[in-house]
């Protein structure tokens, strides 16, 4: 799994937004919370992959 770039984590946290009902100024509560998102994903993955033997 790669480092999320800018681009996805804006995606995700759009996608959150819109989920939510599309709620105005908490722009970047939902930023903050994709960014956690992909950091849980990154951690369950690099805790998965025997690489890191």
């Amino acid at each position: 799994m790669t480092v999320p770039s800018q681009k996805d984590i804006e995606r995700r946290a759009y996608r959150l937004w819109e989920e939510a009902g599309q709620p105005q100024g908490r722009d970047q509560e939902f930023y903050l919370e994709a960014q956690r998102q992909f950091k849980e994903e990154l951690i369950r993955h690099e805790l998965k992959t025997p690489d890191n033997l």
